[in-house]
């Protein structure tokens, strides 16, 4: 999740919730307008008036009226009213997986992404109150690699490098208050702190081996912030740098549409974040709306995946819309507000890798283009047709790209002139 991404949040959570209330009222308005107020027939009874009787015909007339069910089925108003209703209650409502109509029209793909945590567990207790949950995979005398996930996300983001990077040490973990690891008492979600956190991970989990740092999206600015907190561990520590579909400055400036999107920084998006986190319960029954009834898919298939992406990948990241608890995401976003890495760019000193996808709106391509063009040696790899999730739509390119880096920072090398663009 990126910092304009709160705003759909918001707009596809009250959407749910008003066509879920909105819907049944208008079925129930056409229902109420469907009935027409019809005289009864009369029938030849008669009336008693004291003790003489009168034929009915003589007395006073009585009109009876009786309540019809008669709908117009014209084009009109009334059947407007049914119409809105019932598509507006279609769409509302939880239909569950069978019934996602978003999630049906994408394939299914061979090997669909799930949640895979088969590793070498070990605990980090942080001095903020916060635990972070590390797992490791492969052989313990591999070159190490350690991998942070996207914000809104967790370690099961990298189910499809721990399927082919065997050869390596994979070091995954959960940022804190996301997947199994314990938030901050103090709600911390700084980059500063997150840099913190990842270098204790490092410590614990590598020991004095130098590794590689790969991070997606948040994952790549928490290792930037993490140069510009340890330049000192780069090289002796960190021995080179993945820079997965990310930025170096305020995600906002670096995003689609980014001079309106940072103009609504202040007026929109902060208060959204507050009111996310005193409203937190409410948003968890809006992103659970919006999982079960599709919208969450759909907008992220828009800002994740190209149109690639198989079915089981769509649902895999539009899961996490009702996991990820709201206000630990409102927090998180705010520490990205308030990121800054530019300077830090010309003084990295280890080989670095820009993977980005050439359609990305969250993270723009001249967000990368720029990095490669600041740090000294960098390269970069181009994924396409994708987006912010182009990892998982092209993982096997992905997975080959780092496979090949990690390989080459393992041998004391920079990669020999890695591919610029990867094929569909």
């Amino acid at each position: 999740m990126m910092p304009f991404q709160i705003v759909t949040v918001w707009i596809r959570g009250l959407l749910s919730i008003l066509f879920l209330a909105l819907g049944p009222y208008l079925i129930y308005q056409w229902y109420r307008h469907a009935h027409v107020m019809q005289e009864r027939t009369p029938v030849g009874e008669t009336r008693s008036a004291g003790s003489t009787t009168f034929p009915a015909a003589q007395a006073a007339p009585v009109r009876q009226y009786d309540r019809v069910f008669a709908p117009d089925w014209g084009l009109n108003r009334q059947t407007a009213l049914l119409a809105a209703g019932v598509l507006m209650f279609l769409w509302a409502i939880p239909k569950g997986k069978a019934l996602n109509i978003r999630r049906l029209m994408r394939r299914p793909g061979p090997d669909e992404p799930h949640s895979l945590r088969t590793g070498e567990v070990r605990r980090i207790t942080r001095p903020d109150g916060s635990e972070l949950r590390v797992e490791m995979y492969g052989p313990a005398d591999a070159p190490p690699v350690v991998l942070t996930h996207g914000w809104g996300l967790d370690s099961d983001e990298w189910y499809y490098v721990k399927q082919s990077m065997h050869d390596f040490r994979l070091i995954v973990w959960d940022l804190p208050g996301l997947g199994l690891s314990k938030e901050p008492d103090n709600h911390d979600f700084s980059l500063e702190n997150l840099a913190r956190d990842l270098d204790a991970v490092i410590t614990s989990a590598a020991g004095d081996r130098p590794v590689v740092l790969v991070g997606h999206s948040i994952g790549g600015m928490i290792s930037l912030t993490h140069c510009k907190l340890f330049p000192e561990a780069m090289g002796p520590r960190v021995s080179g740098l993945v820079l997965v579909n990310t930025t170096y400055t305020n995600p906002l400036h670096t995003m689609s549409m980014a001079g309106l999107k940072t103009a609504l920084q202040k007026p929109l998006v902060e208060p959204l974040l507050h009111l996310t986190i005193w409203l937190a319960p409410l948003v968890r029954v809006m992103n659970w709306l919006s999982y079960q009834n599709g919208s969450a898919h759909s907008s992220t298939e828009r800002s994740g995946f190209s149109g690639r992406e198989t079915r089981g990948q769509l649902d895999f990241v539009a899961a996490y819309t009702p996991r990820t608890p709201p206000a630990v995401a409102a927090r998180g976003i705010f520490g990205m507000l308030r990121y800054d890495a530019t300077q830090v760019l010309r003084t990295i000193s280890i080989p670095t890798l820009i993977i980005t996808g050439d359609k990305d709106t969250t993270c723009k391509p001249e967000a990368s283009e720029y990095m490669r063009a600041e740090i000294p040696g960098a390269q970069l790899v181009t994924l396409f047709p994708a987006k912010h999730e182009g990892l998982l739509e092209h993982h096997a390119d992905f997975s080959k790209a780092v496979h090949a880096f990690v390989l080459s920072c393992a041998k004391g090398g920079i990669p020999n002139q890695p591919p610029s663009g990867t094929p569909a």
